[in-house]
């Protein structure tokens, strides 16, 4: 390993931690506010028809997809990975895969109460297999910190 391969691998590293952590604050905020939405199928719900009660497609500015070696078989899984990615690029909603779900598991459930979708169906773990973090209007706090997110995710 030269210097220069080494010195590009530590400032990866050191750009994956700040993405984890405006991650990781991004999660907290919406989960405070109440502006998560986890499952599959959950999520192709709220992306494909506005519900009045809940938020609009419009609004849903992150969608993160976990998925580990044992879900990359799952077929079914695939292919509403794939309309939910499609739809996400035709509306400009930002992708985030995530290949530890264990670990998003961990910032989700940690605050499990704060969200009644969090907490339904006590008997099975909840699919943590699709995560979409909205906000309530568009110019929000939330959308502010998911911008500063981005920053550090381009930069």
């Amino acid at each position: 390993m030269t210097l220069e391969e080494f010195s590009a691998g530590e400032q990866k590293t050191e750009r994956m931690d700040k993405v984890g952590d405006a991650l990781e604050e991004v999660l907290s905020k919406a989960l405070s506010q109440r502006t998560i939405t986890v499952g599959v199928y959950e999520a192709a719900k709220l992306l494909n028809v506005p519900v009045p009660a809940r938020s609009d497609p419009d609004n849903v500015v992150l969608c993160l997809l976990a998925a580990d070696e044992d879900d990359d078989r799952d077929v079914a899984l695939q292919i509403h990975f794939t309309l939910i990615q499609a739809f996400c690029c035709e509306n400009d909603i930002d992708i985030l895969r995530v290949s530890n779900p264990g670990r998003l598991a961990e910032l989700l459930l940690l605050e499990s109460d704060a969200g009644p979708a969090l907490s339904e169906g006590a008997e099975q773990p909840p699919d943590l297999h699709c995560v979409l973090v909205t906000v309530r209007e568009k110019g929000t706090a939330g959308r502010t910190r998911l911008e500063s997110w981005q920053g550090v995710r381009n930069g």
